[in-house]
């Protein structure tokens, strides 16, 4: 691999026009072999879809300006490389031609377009693009394809999870892992496909630090040993700060602000002010846990203690958060505590009137009396995409009520998520496809908080969201204790949201408590956990 820096991607003037309205205005860059462009910036300000315009998904054509992309292309086998002058085809030896290649000027099934669509890799917002019957193995071989031997297959695969630190998963079924784990599985499919330029849009958003620093050290280094180039969205500041070498800060379209990563974010950041929660009177236990177990057997791995022991009393109109890494348990919890995945061993109760509910009870008598009154935010939610935002928010979850009244709770809530109220009658006649993905998990949780839940469970609910987002969902769920008398369940590892928002919290490990109290307690806690881990992997 050749260390000569080169030009790979070039961005000029690009601009974007839906329905009259500009989501990208005048967009220009270049990237260099090794070198990495952070983009930043609120829900809607245009990241995601100059990612895809980059990637060459449909229906992202520029409607001004151009994408162009550096390659050697082999006029022999039609094989793409980074553009060095003298090197052979890495395919077939022949001799190629070095030229720049506008994607989007291309017919449509032309071969050079085709290939270099295939050459270019993607991480999206809370997409775990996996196979989820296959084994971590399986998964990794199919990104592979079959224009190899099975001995070189199997090196690369072998190769590619140790790269991403998941070697210790590779009989797995892909199902069974943890967010984190899923999403650096991801990773290594898309590696896989040996790509000359990387796409990622929020890869790290719902991971907890300790996870997401993996993933961020892993990019940077394949990036920079590759002598690719990469693209990348977050709304993590310390993840621009530390990955990129150059950064463009975007609102509603246009280039606020580009250069220094750290002088870009900082200027961002000046908008950010998370107030802190306020003491609440707590009510009477809502929510108990005892001794509370979910055991599984896998052929491969024999019993797995997903969650091994656990107690704890929620308190009603208490904001709860349930903290550790991926994979220590607290999303399975979670669905225990909703009556959506059932306990091997031990008792998850919930105070219905009177009386208290055994959540391992089916039936309507069982945990029926309970789950209507329990409302869920998943981690990987989706919207109905063939309807309005507004049906989203009445007809398809069942909402039983005149379509006047049931507009007049749509726009309540929509407001308090987040969505400017001048904004709110386009968004309600909106598909989900034309929000964006920070403006999808809006709705999403308006979705849970349309119902007017007693219970709440909020699995990563500020995950893809841009910091000022943040501070609006947070007062949303604040207002709802406050107003509705709600009780929260909160699986976080955004440590601002647990320390500002949260009264108490908890910290999981291996399947099993290790500690409860107040949120810096916890997160204190948890920030041991993480160097235990990063001396452990160093040495």
């Amino acid at each position: 691999m050749s260390n000569e820096s080169v030009e790979l991607l070039k961005l000029e003037n690009v601009s974007k026009v839906y329905d009259g309205r500009t989501v990208l205005n005048n967009v220009s860059a270049t990237l260099s072999s090794g070198k990495i462009l952070g983009l930043i910036g609120k829900s809607a300000a245009g990241k995601s879809v100059l990612i895809h315009m980059i990637r060459g998904s449909d229906d992202y054509a520029p409607t001004s300006g151009r994408v162009l992309y550096h390659v050697n292309i082999c006029p022999k086998c039609g094989n793409l490389d980074l553009p060095y002058s003298g090197h052979a085809c890495t395919k077939c030896g022949a001799e190629p031609k070095t030229e720049w290649v506008d994607y989007w000027a291309l017919p449509e099934r032309d071969p050079v377009r085709q290939e270099l669509k295939q050459r270019i890799s993607i991480m999206l917002q809370r997409t775990f693009a996996l196979f989820g019957d296959s084994t971590v193995m399986e998964n990794i071989f199919e990104a592979i394809g079959d224009k190899v031997s099975e001995k070189e297959k199997i090196e690369k695969t072998i190769e590619l999870l140790e790269f991403v630190n998941m070697t210790h998963r590779i009989t797995h079924i892909a199902r069974d892992l943890s967010g984190g784990e899923k999403q650096r599985v991801v990773m290594a499919r898309q590696l896989a496909k040996n790509p000359l330029i990387f796409l990622a849009d929020e890869p790290t958003g719902t991971l907890d630090p300790y996870t997401a620093n993996i993933v961020h050290e892993r990019l940077v280094k394949y990036v920079r040993e590759n002598n690719i180039c990469m693209v990348f969205a977050s709304h993590w500041p310390e993840a621009i700060n530390k990955m990129a070498d150059e950064a463009i800060w975007l609102d509603s379209g246009n280039v606020v602000m580009s250069g220094d990563p750290k002088t870009v974010t900082s200027k961002f950041m000046e908008e950010y002010h998370f107030e802190r929660r306020k003491d609440t009177k707590l009510g009477e236990p809502l929510i108990v846990l005892e001794n509370v177990k979910k055991h599984y057997f896998s052929v491969v791995r024999g019993v797995v203690k997903a969650v091994d022991g656990v107690s704890f009393t929620i308190r009603e109109n208490e904001i709860f958060a349930m903290v550790g890494i991926s994979g220590a348990g607290k999303t399975t919890t979670s669905r225990m505590i909703a009556g959506m995945t059932p306990v091997t061993s031990g008792v998850v109760k919930i105070k219905i009137g009177d009386d208290w509910v055994d959540m391992s009870e089916s039936g309507f008598m069982g945990k029926g009396r309970a789950t209507p009154y329990i409302g869920v935010l998943h981690q990987e939610y989706t919207l109905y995409p063939f309807d309005t935002i507004l049906k989203n928010l009445t007809v398809c979850i069942g909402m039983t009520m005149p379509a006047e009244i049931a507009k007049v709770k749509a726009i309540q809530v929509l407001q308090s998520v987040g969505f400017p109220r001048k904004d709110i009658e386009k968004v309600l006649y909106s598909y989900p496809d034309a929000l964006s993905v920070g403006e999808q998990q809006r709705v999403a949780f308006a979705q849970v908080l349309i119902k007017e839940p007693r219970i709440v469970i909020l699995d990563e609910p500020t995950g893809t969201m841009d910091p000022i987002t943040k501070v609006t969902v947070a007062k949303a769920v604040l207002n709802a204790r406050d107003n509705l008398g709600e009780t929260f369940v909160v699986v976080s590892h955004d440590m601002d949201f647990i320390l500002n928002c949260c009264d108490r919290a908890v910290l999981f490990k291996n399947g099993k408590v290790i500690e409860e109290g107040k949120p810096e307690e916890i997160v204190n806690g948890f920030d041991k956990i993480e160097k235990e881990l990063e001396n452990g992997e160093q040495q």
